[in-house]
């Protein structure tokens, strides 16, 4: 009995120590790897998130639909455009839900607070069911002194649940309008617009909280408008 083989204690002992050693390199490995591929996944995300955005806003800006509404204070239909620093409205054939082949929405956008600082732009889509759809949102006509015109005065926009969030954690987000002179040879760009006719080119200047050189950059947008008609004659020379 002296002499079978077997296994000592100590042998027992250092294999135990070589597997728990190899169970646990295992297990760092994947826990490594599976750290990885979240902050690839979360920056993949993130990089999506962004080229949606700007594909939102050159789609929807850009399908922008000449219309026109009534409006307090004149007995003319004036255009339908709100064109503000932080609020824009307009008609578009471009819908979030559907993309180009749905029914036109009235988009709204508007800069509001964000939750952790900086702000945020936010949009609200409703069905454009014709020019009766847009009663109430103008309440009258107010001067432009940088432009010695009078524009439609809106109802403020506001945030609710089905508000979708298209750019998040700015420093800022402005809008300008881009105005040909009368001969078509110089452009400038305001942050109102008024006048009876479309803007050429808006602007979205966004300026996010901080930058990441991993992660794709949320830029401004110039969306061109081009349109084949305009939505209504002028109405600068009506009285308040």
């Amino acid at each position: 009995m002296s002499g079978r083989r077997g296994v000592t204690l100590l042998e027992m002992l250092i294999a135990v120590v070589l597997v728990s050693m190899l169970s646990v390199g295992m297990l760092m490995a994947m826990r490594t790897a599976t750290q990885a591929y979240e902050r690839t996944n979360y920056r993949l995300l993130s990089n999506r998130r962004v080229a949606a955005a700007q594909l939102i806003l050159e789609r929807q800006i850009g399908g922008v639909i000449p219309t026109t509404t009534a409006c307090p204070g004149t007995p003319l239909r004036v255009p339908f455009f709100q064109g503000e620093p932080t609020t824009m409205r307009l008609v578009t054939s471009y819908s979030m839900e559907e993309g180009s082949r749905g029914l036109p929405r009235l988009v709204e956008f508007q800069v509001i607070p964000g939750e952790r600082g900086g702000v945020r732009l936010i949009s609200n889509e409703y069905l454009y069911s014709g020019p009766a759809s847009l009663l109430g949102l103008c309440v009258g006509l107010i001067a432009d002194p940088l432009l010695s015109l009078q524009r439609p005065l809106f109802r403020p926009v506001g945030a609710g649940p089905r508000s979708f969030v298209v750019a998040d954690n700015l420093m800022s987000a402005q809008f300008f309008y881009r105005r040909l002179s009368n001969d078509g040879t110089e452009a400038r760009w305001l942050p109102n617009w008024a006048g009876d006719v479309l803007p050429t080119a808006v602007r979205v200047q966004l300026n996010p909280v901080t930058a990441d050189a991993a992660r794709l950059p949320l830029t401004s947008v110039t969306v061109p408008i081009r349109v084949t008609r305009q939505p209504a004659g002028p109405y600068q020379d009506v009285q308040q």
